[in-house]
């Protein structure tokens, strides 16, 4: 669901449509989605940390590299 928004496409939109209300409509979307976006990651990534503790506790080595390597990515993406 990750979408990607710039301010450019924005714009085009907007001009496209003919009133405020469907800007603001636009607008209100791509919030949401950035909003629900974040809250996956967020979700994900605390999902990851109690894996990686429950691998560490198991001395599962090969679940424990999967999951720090995942979290190194979505930590690098948030930042």
């Amino acid at each position: 669901m990750d979408k990607y928004y710039s301010y450019t496409d924005f714009l085009k939109a907007v001009s496209q449509q003919s009133t405020e209300h469907h800007a603001e409509k636009l607008l209100n979307e791509i919030y949401l989605d950035l909003f629900i976006s974040r809250l996956q990651r967020m979700q994900r990534i605390e999902q990851l940390k109690l894996l990686i503790d429950t691998s560490l506790d198991q001395k599962n080595e090969q679940a424990f590299l999967s999951y720090t390597t995942e979290l190194k990515e979505l930590l690098e993406t948030v930042s």
